[in-house]
């Protein structure tokens, strides 16, 4: 199988510029403030200590996933026979369906169907599932990190994205331990706002690494021609 190198159209970035477009991309399409309502009514008879630590591990194994996705997709990838300009176009499209959702101000059903929602209200652990995974570490999540790992030029940018990932988590976390105390800083006009703002960055991340893949792939057609 012929290895995919990053595409040499795309002008190399700074590790400031790859970790501010990691962690702005990142924290969009985990969107830990849209999980905020599901978590709670996931958790009605808890308390706030209960429902802190359920966030805490929730967080941990997001972290976890994402990390080992972001080091592993790649050979999983090849595995698999797929190329990173597929799977960038893929992913891309995924991408884009959720930032459509957000900019009409409503969770996305590729990161949360509602019936994920009612199961975890019947469920006495909803850590692991399905608050980590799907609702935070979900197929959005998990596409964006290969993809970012496929941008990052470097160890150096590798970590920076494995440190952005931990600091997702971290803010996360701090998120829904606030929503554990009462959520009644969650203005719902500001979330609204918040939530079509990011959905239209999301969607203009979604459309460059999909222009990123496509001229790719004609670089390389014309290669091969």
């Amino acid at each position: 199988m012929r290895s995919w190198p990053p595409a040499r159209f795309v002008p190399p970035m700074t590790v400031l510029e790859y970790a501010l477009l990691a962690l702005s991309s990142l924290f969009v399409i985990v969107d830990p403030i849209a999980v905020v309502p599901s978590f709670l009514a996931m958790t009605p008879d808890a308390t706030p200590v209960e429902r802190t630590r359920t966030a805490r591990l929730a967080c941990i194994v997001m972290v976890i996933v994402l990390m080992s996705f972001a080091m592993l997709g790649t050979r999983v990838l090849e595995f698999l026979g797929i190329t990173l300009p597929a799977f960038q176009i893929a992913g891309s499209i995924v991408l884009l369906l959720i930032a459509l959702d957000m900019l009409r101000a409503q969770r996305s059903r590729v990161q949360e169907t509602r019936e994920e929602t009612a199961a975890g209200a019947a469920k006495e652990d909803i850590a692991i599932t399905p608050l980590a995974i799907p609702m935070l570490a979900g197929p959005g999540a998990i596409s964006t990190v290969i993809l970012l790992h496929n941008r990052a030029i470097g160890f150096t940018q590798n970590l920076a994205l494995l440190g952005v990932i931990a600091l997702i988590g971290v803010i996360a976390y701090i998120i829904l331990h606030l929503s554990a105390h009462g959520a009644r800083w969650l203005n719902p006009i500001a979330m609204r706002i918040t939530t079509r703002i990011m959905g239209l960055l999301l969607a203009a991340v979604a459309i460059q690494f999909m222009a990123n893949a496509l001229g790719e792939m004609f670089h390389w057609s014309s290669i091969a021609k």
